[in-house]
């Protein structure tokens, strides 16, 4: 079976609050909205804004959605673009979780949180080059 994720749905509590984070903060424009959802075409799959009574009802999960259990990432090109993305995330509704620092690991990187409190690593790794449509590839 090929190995893909087409859609991540983030519950939310305020489709207009999570619009401006990552409308302002990352630069992002929906390619669909409803009441209450909101979907972003990525490099590859869908992410959806979903208001969290909705997505819970939908998946018949009521009192579940909460975030905080995992990370989304989003790579950037130079480790320069690291901080500068996370004040601007951080200036448009977000919470700053971490400032840019260099793990042991290698790589540049920091978080910050949506204001639904969903976590966003936002990092640059030499190794993982991101090619001309945005995907990043695993080039240890």
């Amino acid at each position: 079976m090929q190995q893909q994720i087409s859609v991540i749905t983030l519950g939310i509590a305020d489709l207009a609050r999570s619009k401006r984070f990552y409308g302002e903060g990352f630069g992002w424009k929906p390619v669909f909205e409803a009441p209450g959802i909101v979907f972003h075409q990525m490099n590859g799959l869908m992410l959806g804004l979903w208001l969290t009574p909705d997505l819970e009802a939908d998946m018949q999960r009521p009192g579940l959605v909460r975030p905080g259990a995992f990370a989304l990432a989003h790579n950037v090109p130079t480790q320069a673009d690291v901080q500068p993305l996370l004040d601007r995330l951080a200036a448009a509704g977000g919470r700053m979780l971490r400032v840019a620092d260099a793990p042991p690991h290698g790589g540049f990187r920091g978080y910050v949180a949506d204001p639904d409190d969903h976590a966003w690593e936002i990092a640059w790794n030499p190794s993982w080059p991101i090619d001309a449509e945005g995907h990043v590839k695993f080039g240890l």
